[in-house]
C-alpha cells in the first residue's frame, strides 16, 4: 500500500488487511514478519486499532510465550510493534494488563530468577521498558488498582525488584531513568504529561497497604542510587529523588495512617501470601520512622552540596513533600529536613533560593494554622523552638564538623548555619537571650575561626618608609600588600566569607549591647580567643550598620523585618571596643622576633615606674591572660627575645592587623558619625602605620584609607591635615615624656609622608622639639629620631623641589658646541706656537698690558651696596629646618650605629639636594661635615661606603668647585686602588659575585665616577688615576653591568678631555692606520695599530664609535 494513503479507518478493512501479516507471523515468528506487521499496525488509525488490540496483540505475545530461547532483535521487533499499540489504545482487560506484565518482565529478567536482570543487550532492555510505562500508562479504569490487591504482592514483588535492579546496576543512564521511571508509573506517581488515573482516598490508601510490604526494599535500593556515583548523571538523581519521596508519602502519609483502614488484618483465604502483608501498625511505624531517618540523613548529606542544581532543587522539593504530608509519621526526621531547607536558603542558584524560601514560608505557616492555641505569638512558638533546638546542637558540632569535614560539607553545615539565622530573623534576639544558646554559637564561632599563626614570614616581612610612600596614593594598592589570613580548619575563601556573614547576621538582628559585651568578655578571657572575638567584634558592628548584610524583605510569617541597633547604641557599642582595643595591653605588642637597635632604645626608654603610673589600676590581673606587651625595661629585654617564639609574635601581628581593621569596620558603620571619634582613634592608626613590620603598617594604612572614605575625606593628605591639630599636640606632648610614648616620632613620620606643604608651618615647632631632644641624648634616641628626620627631609624635598642646577645648564651647551667646531690645522699650529713663546717668556709684556686695559669684572658690582650694613636675609622655613638638620647629621654621621650611619647618610644626601640653591649655605655646611664623610667613604662597612659615596656625587653636583682639592687628595687615590685591586677579582669571579656586596660597591662607584669626574673638573693628573683604575673593567671578563658602568665613566671623561682620552683609547686598541697627506710629514704611530682583537677591543671600539664617530671605523685613513 502507498505510504501517501490515509490510514484505514473500518474495522472490517482493517482486519482484512492485517490479517495475513497476523497469521504468517503466527505460523513463523521472524524478525520480518514482526516489523511487517508493526508497518501495517502505522496504518491503521487509532480507533480501529482500539477494537483489534487484542487480535493484532495475540500474534505478538504468542512470539513472547514461544518455548526456548529466543533471538533478542525478534524479542526487541516484538516489543516495539507493541508499544506503538499500547501508546496508542486502552488496556480495558485486567487479564491483559496483568499477563502482558508478566510476560514483559520475563523478557529482560534471568531465567533463574525473576528479581534480576538478564544478561540481554541494552537495546532490548530500553525497548522493553519502554513498552512497560506504555502499558501501565494504557490501563484503563479500575483495573490498574487490582495490581495493588494482596494476590498480587509476589508478581508486583518481582517487577518492582527487577525494576531497582535496572535502576541501580545498570551503567546505561537511560536504562536506569527509565526503570525509575516505569517504577514511578507502577506506583501511579507518575510526573510525566500523559493523562493518569486519579486513585480516591480509599484508592490510594490500598496502594498505601500494598507498597508497605515493599518500602524497605525500594527506599534501600534508591537511596543508594541517589548516593551513588556522580557520573551516573543529575537526571538519573533527580528521578530517583522523586521516587523515593513518592514512595515514602504513598505509605507513611499522615493522612493514610490516620485511617481505620491502614491495618486492615489480611483475609485468612491468602495463604502463605497473606505473610507478605504489612500492617501499618503504630509499632511498625515508629521503627520504619526511625530507619527512614537514617537514610534520609544520607541522602541529604549526599544531596544538599551536589554541584548541579536541579538535584539541590529536587532536595528542596522532597523535604517540601515529606514536611507537608509525613509531618507526624516522620516526627524524627524533620530536623534534618528543616535543616536541609535551611541550608538551600544561601544557595548559589536563585530558583533554588526562591522555592526554598516558598516551602519554608509554607512550614511555617502550617505550623501556626495547626496549633490549638489562640495566640499567634504562641502558635509559633513551636516552630521557633526546633528551629533554635536545631541551631543549638548544629552550634554544638560545629567544631567537629569543621576538623573533620571537606571543604564541601564545612561550607554546607555553615550555610545551614547561615539559614537558621535568616529564618528566625528577629526572633535571633530572643533566642541569644538563653545563656546556653550564646555560649554555643559564641564558642563554636571562637574555636572555628583558630587562625594558623606559625608562618615565619609573616615575622620577617619589614615595612620602610618607600614602600609606605610608594603604596600612599591609592587604596587598592595598600589593600594589595595585605596579607590573606590562614585559619587552622579551613582554606577555602567562600567558607570565610559566610562566617563572617554569620557574623554580620548576628549583629543584625541581635542585641548589639549583649553580643559586644559577650564577645569583650572573651577578648578578655584568655589570649586564645582574642583574635577571633575581634574578628566576629567587628563584623557583628558592621552587621549592626546593615553593612553586606542579605535580608528577605519579609520574615516566614510574611512581616517585614529591620535591624535592631539604632545609630546611639552603635555609638556605645564602637566606643566600648575601641577603648579595649587601643588599651595598653592590646595595642603595644612585641612584634620583632630580633632585637634591633631601634627596639632595644624603646625598651631602655620604658622604666617600670612610669609604665605603672600610666596604666589601669587591674593591669595586673589582665597582664595574666594578655599578650606580650613591651618589657618595661633593658634588663628584660633579653628575656624576651628568648620567649617570643614566632607562634607569640605572628599571633601579636595578626591581634594587631585585626584591630585595625576593626576600626575601619566602625568607621564604614558610623559614616560621619565616627568623626568625633577620631579624636581617640587616629593617632593609634598612625602609631602602627609607622609600624616595621609589614602586615601591621599595611593594615593601618589600609585603615586609614577606610576611615578617611567614610568620614568624607578625598585623600589621607585631607584626613591628617584637618585633624593635624589635635594629633600634633599629643605629638608636642608626648616627646616630653618619650620614655612613656617612645612610638611618638613613628606617628609624626606618617603625618609627615602623606600631608603636604601645608603642615610645615605647624610642624616647625615639633621639628625644634625633636632636635632638642637629639641633642640632649643622642646615644639613647639617635635611631629612634633618625627615621622622623629621614620622613620630613623627604617630604621637604617633595613639597620644594629643587630647580634644575645652573652648571647643569651650561656644561651641555658648551660641550656640544666644541664637539661641532671644525678642526683647522693650521690654527692649531698658530695657537701651539703663541703658547710655546709664552712659556719661554717672549711677548709676556704685551700680554700683560693687554690685560690691565680690561677692567675687572667686579668693579662695577654691587655699588650700591657700598657703605650699607652687612644684612643677611632671612632663610625660608623649610631651609632653615635643613640647615638644622644637617648640623645634626654631621654629629651622628660617626654613631657607633651602622643602621644609623646609613640613616644619617641618607638624610645628609637629601639636605644637600634641598641647599643647592643656596651655595653660600650649603658650602660651610659641606665643610663641616666633610671630615666625618671622609671617614664613611674610606674607612667604614661597605654598606656606609656605598651610601656616603651617593652624598658625595650629589655634593659634587651642587658644589663642585668646592670639592676639588679634596677629592682629588684625599678620595681618589683609595677609590681609584680599590677599584684596580677590586677589577682583578670580578674578571675571574662566576655569576654569583654579582649578589656580593664587594660587587654592589664596584658598580656603584662606576656608575657615578665619570659624572663626578666631569663636576669637579679634575686635572691631568687625577683623570689619569682615574683612566688607569677604569680601563681593566673595559675587558670582556668584567661582569656585563660592570663594562657598562666602565663605558659611562669613559663616556664623562672624553666630555672633560676628548684629545687625551682619544690617544689613550688607541694606545689601547687602535682600528685604523692614519696616513698622512704630505710625504714630508712623519707617519703616526700608535701602540694600538696592528694587534689581534684581545679583551679590549669591543668595549674600546664601542666608546671610539659612539664619541668620535665613524672615522674609526675605516680601515686607512689620512689626516687631514
Amino acid at each position: 500500500m502507498p505510504p501517501t494513503m490515509t490510514q484505514i479507518s473500518d474495522p472490517k478493512i482493517a482486519f482484512a488487511y492485517l490479517r495475513p501479516a497476523c497469521v504468517l507471523l503466527t505460523r513463523e515468528p521472524t524478525v520480518s514478519n514482526v516489523e511487517t506487521l508493526s508497518d501495517q499496525l502505522k496504518e491503521v488509525n487509532d480507533a480501529t486499532l482500539q477494537q483489534l488490540q487484542e487480535y493484532v496483540l495475540f500474534p505478538l505475545r504468542f512470539v513472547l510465550k514461544v518455548p526456548g530461547p529466543k533471538n533478542d532483535k525478534l524479542v526487541q521487533a516484538v516489543a516495539e510493534a507493541m508499544s506503538h499499540v499500547l501508546e496508542n489504545t486502552c488496556v480495558q482487560s485486567w487479564e491483559t494488563l496483568r499477563d502482558l506484565l508478566s510476560e514483559l518482565c520475563l523478557c529482560i529478567c534471568s531465567p533463574t530468577d525473576p528479581g534480576k536482570p538478564a544478561d540481554t543487550s541494552e537495546e532490548l532492555k530500553s525497548t522493553v521498558l519502554r513498552c512497560m510505562d506504555a502499558l501501565l500508562h494504557a490501563a484503563y479504569g479500575d483495573i490498574v488498582f487490582k495490581l495493588f490487591e494482596p494476590i498480587m504482592l509476589p508478581g508486583l514483588g518481582a517487577a518492582i525488584s527487577l525494576l531497582l535492579t535496572l535502576g541501580e546496576k545498570e551503567k546505561s543512564r537511560e536504562i536506569q531513568a527509565a526503570a525509575l521511571k516505569c517504577l514511578q508509573a507502577l506506583t501511579l506517581q507518575c510526573d510525566c504529561t500523559q493523562e493518569h488515573v486519579a486513585p480516591s482516598t480509599e484508592e490510594r490508601c490500598a496502594i498505601g497497604r500494598t507498597m508497605a510490604s515493599f518500602l524497605p526494599g525500594i527506599t534501600m535500593a534508591v537511596a543508594r542510587i541517589i548516593t551513588g556515583d556522580l557520573r551516573q548523571g543529575h537526571a538519573v538523581t533527580v528521578r530517583a529523588i522523586k521516587v523515593w519521596s513518592t514512595t515514602v508519602v504513598l505509605v507513611m502519609g499522615d493522612v493514610q495512617l490516620q485511617s481505620s483502614k491502614a491495618c486492615k488484618t489480611p483475609s485468612p483465604d491468602l495463604g502463605r501470601i497473606g505473610q507478605l502483608v504489612v500492617l501499618r501498625s503504630q509499632d511498625w511505624v515508629k521503627s520504619t520512622s526511625e530507619k527512614l531517618c537514617v537514610l534520609l540523613k544520607k541522602i541529604i548529606s549526599c544531596t544538599s552540596a551536589h554541584p548541579h542544581w536541579r538535584v539541590r532543587l529536587e532536595m528542596v522539593e522532597l523535604a517540601d513533600l515529606l514536611l507537608a504530608r509525613c509531618s507526624l509519621s516522620l516526627e524524627e526526621c524533620v530536623g534534618p529536613l528543616l535543616e536541609a531547607l535551611v541550608g538551600a536558603v544561601n544557595d548559589e542558584e536563585p530558583r533554588v533560593r526562591e522555592r526554598c524560601e516558598v516551602a519554608l514560608r509554607e512550614v511555617s505557616q502550617r505550623n501556626q494554622s495547626s496549633s490549638n492555641l489562640p495566640d499567634k505569638k504562641s502558635s509559633s512558638q513551636t516552630f521557633t523552638d526546633v528551629l533554635s533546638e536545631n541551631l543549638h546542637s548544629l552550634t554544638t558540632s560545629l567544631p567537629r564538623l569543621m576538623r573533620t569535614s571537606d571543604d564541601q560539607k564545612k561550607l554546607f553545615v555553615l550555610n545551614v548555619f547561615l539559614g537558621y539565622l535568616k529564618i528566625l530573623g528577629p526572633l535571633v534576639s530572643v533566642v541569644l537571650n538563653s545563656a546556653a544558646h550564646l555560649e554555643r554559637i559564641s564558642k563554636a564561632l571562637m574555636q572555628v575561626l583558630e587562625l594558623d599563626v606559625m608562618d615565619v614570614r609573616i615575622v620577617e616581612e619589614r615595612s620602610y618608609g618607600a614602600t609606605i610612600e610608594t603604596s600612599s596614593g591609592s587604596p587598592d594598592s595598600s589593600a594589595a600588600h595585605i596579607q590573606r589570613k590562614h585559619f587552622l580548619y579551613f582554606t577555602d575563601e567562600k567558607i570565610l566569607s559566610v562566617l563572617m556573614e554569620i557574623c554580620r547576621t548576628l549583629g543584625y538582628y541581635g542585641n548589639i549591647y549583649l553580643l559586644t559585651d559577650h564577645f569583650l568578655d572573651l577578648y578578655r578571657q584568655s589570649s586564645a580567643y582574642r583574635k577571633q572575638a575581634a574578628m566576629v567584634l567587628n563584623e557583628i558592628v558592621r552587621g549592626a550598620a546593615g553593612i553586606a548584610v542579605a535580608t528577605e524583605s519579609q520574615d516566614l510569617a510574611g512581616e517585614s523585618q529591620g535591624r535592631s541597633a539604632t545609630m546611639e547604641d552603635l555609638k556605645a557599642a564602637v566606643e566600648s571596643v575601641l577603648e579595649e582595643y587601643t588599651s595598653l595591653n592590646n595595642w603595644h605588642l612585641i612584634t620583632v622576633s630580633e632585637e634591633t637597635d631601634r627596639d632595644r632604645q624603646d625598651q631602655q626608654l620604658l622604666s617600670p615606674s612610669r609604665i605603672l603610673s600610666i596604666s589601669n589600676s587591674d593591669i595586673g590581673s589582665a597582664n595574666a591572660n594578655s599578650l606580650q606587651v613591651i618589657r618595661s625595661s633593658f634588663a628584660s629585654s633579653s628575656a624576651s627575645s628568648s620567649t617570643s617564639t614566632i607562634h607569640q609574635l605572628n599571633s601579636n601581628i595578626w591581634q594587631l592587623c585585626i584591630q585595625l581593621e576593626g576600626i575601619a569596620c566602625f568607621a564604614q558603620a558610623m559614616g560621619h558619625e565616627f568623626c568625633p571619634l577620631l579624636m581617640t582613634s587616629l593617632y593609634p592608626v598612625l602609631e602602627k602605620a609607622g609600624e616595621e613590620t609589614h602586615l601591621v603598617s599595611q593594615a593601618a594604612l589600609g585603615s586609614m584609607w577606610d576611615i578617611s572614605k567614610a568620614c568624607g575625606y578625598p585623600s589621607l593628605k585631607e584626613l591628617i591635615n584637618e585633624n593635624s591639630d589635635y594629633l600634633l599636640n599629643d605629638i608636642s606632648l608626648n616627646l616630653q615624656r618619650l620614655s612613656q610614648h617612645p612610638q611618638a616620632p613613628r606617628v609624626l613620620t606618617v603625618m609627615l609622608t602623606h600631608s603636604d606643604c601645608s603642615l610645615l608651618p605647624l610642624v616647625g615647632d615639633i621639628v625644634q622639639d625633636v632636635l632638642m631632644a637629639l641633642d640632649l641624648s643622642y646615644d639613647s634616641t639617635a635611631a629612634l629620631f633618625c627615621s622622623v628626620l629621614h620622613a620630613l627631609m623627604k617630604a621637604l624635598v617633595r613639597w620644594f623641589p629643587s630647580s634644575p642646577n645652573k652648571t647643569n645648564e651650561s656644561v651641555r651647551p658648551m660641550q656640544t658646541s666644541s664637539d661641532q667646531e671644525v678642526f683647522n690645522i693650521c690654527q692649531f699650529l698658530l695657537d701651539y706656537r703663541k703658547q710655546k713663546e709664552l712659556a719661554e717668556g717672549i711677548g709676556i709684556e704685551e700680554d700683560d698690558t693687554e690685560d690691565l686695559e680690561i677692567p675687572p669684572p667686579t668693579e662695577c658690582e654691587d655699588v650700591e651696596d657700598i657703605g650699607g650694613p652687612d644684612v643677611k636675609a632671612e632663610l625660608p622655613s623649610h631651609l632653615s629646618i635643613t640647615k638644622d638638620v644637617m648640623e645634626r647629621c654631621t654629629h651622628l654621621l660617626s654613631d657607633p650605629s651602622l643602621r644609623v650611619r646609613l640613616k644619617v647618610l641618607d638624610v645628609l644626601e637629601l639636605c644637600v639636594c634641598l641647599l643647592s640653591e643656596r651655595e653660600n649655605e650649603l658650602l660651610p655646611m659641606a665643610h663641616r661635615c666633610w671630615p666625618a664623610l671622609l671617614q664613611r667613604l674610606t674607612a667604614d662597612d661597605p654598606l656606609a661606603v656605598l651610601r656616603a659615596f651617593r652624598v658625595l656625587c650629589t655634593l659634587g653636583e651642587t658644589c663642585g668647585d668646592f670639592l676639588r682639592r679634596r677629592v682629588s687628595k684625599e678620595v681618589l687615590p683609595k677609590l681609584s686602588s680599590s677599584l684596580a685591586r677590586q677589577a682583578l677579582i670580578s674578571a675571574k669571579a662566576g655569576p654569583v659575585y654579582t649578589h656580593t656586596l664587594a660587587y654592589k660597591l664596584q658598580l656603584a662607584v662606576l656608575q657615578g665616577l665619570g659624572a663626578l669626574c666631569q663636576r669637579l673638573d679634575l686635572g691631568e693628573e687625577e683623570l689619569d688615576a682615574v683612566c688607569e683604575a677604569c680601563l681593566p673593567y673595559l675587558s670582556c671578563r668584567q661582569p656585563v653591568r660592570l663594562q657598562e658602568a666602565c663605558l659611562s665613566v669613559f663616556q664623562h671623561l672624553i666630555q672633560v678631555d676628548p684629545d687625551v682620552f682619544w690617544f689613550t683609547l688607541n694606545e689601547l686598541h687602535c682600528p685604523s692606520s692614519y696616513i698622512p697627506p704630505h710625504p714630508d710629514l712623519q707617519p703616526v704611530q700608535l701602540n694600538g695599530m696592528g694587534r689581534p682583537r684581545d679583551e679590549y677591543s669591543d668595549n674600546v671600539l664601542k666608546l671610539l664609535r659612539e664619541e668620535f664617530g665613524p672615522v674609526a671605523e675605516t680601515a686607512d685613513q689620512t689626516v687631514s
